[in-house]
């Protein structure tokens, strides 16, 4: 499914990423963080059973890879351990950025996963940024992040209409993420 979008007439296309993307993705990915580790986690997701290639989407501008968001599979571990949606990394090339690419890879990305029928998302970033999505703390619904030194601000969640109050517990990130980290 695409999604268009136009900014100074230039249509953006948000569609999930595909081989041919890979190369541009990293690209993007490494120049909106500023070094390749970022990027490196993409790779990594890509070949672990936690990549979810529908949810793996590229903004697309006159033909160029302008963007890029992931979402893939976590592990909660509560009473039981369920698989749950983490959003991780969102990426815009810097000439981009601020122009709306984030939010329509992010809000795309929010309709598949509910489309799917997925409880929830968690993301661990910029708490000015994710609330306009619907992002809270996760906290507040029993979800605690994966390790002490993530800010409580930082780590939170969007309750998607299949979420019920049986998903709580810790949230454990796969090897790869140990790489964004370094």
């Amino acid at each position: 499914m695409k999604e268009q979008g136009t900014r100074n007439q230039v249509a953006i296309i948000v569609r999930p990423e595909i081989p041919a993307d890979y190369e541009a993705v990293a690209q993007v990915v490494e120049a909106a963080f500023g070094r390749p580790n970022e990027a490196q986690l993409v790779e990594l997701i890509r070949t672990s059973d936690n990549y979810v290639p529908e949810l793996a989407l590229v903004a697309e501008e006159d033909g160029r890879v302008v963007g890029h968001a992931m979402f893939s599979y976590v592990t909660l571990r509560g009473a039981e351990e369920r698989r749950v949606l983490c959003l991780a990394p969102v990426a815009v090339a810097p000439e981009r950025q601020r122009s709306g690419v984030g939010s329509a890879l992010v809000r795309h990305g929010i309709r598949l996963a509910e489309g799917r029928g997925e409880p929830l998302i968690i993301v661990e970033g910029h708490p000015g940024y994710y609330p306009r999505f619907g992002f809270e703390r996760a906290r507040s619904h029993g979800i605690e992040p994966p390790s002490p030194d993530i800010p409580d601000a930082a780590f939170m969640v969007l309750r998607l209409s299949r979420y019920d109050g049986r998903y709580r517990g810790q949230v454990l990130f796969p090897a790869a993420f140990a790489v964004a980290e370094a």
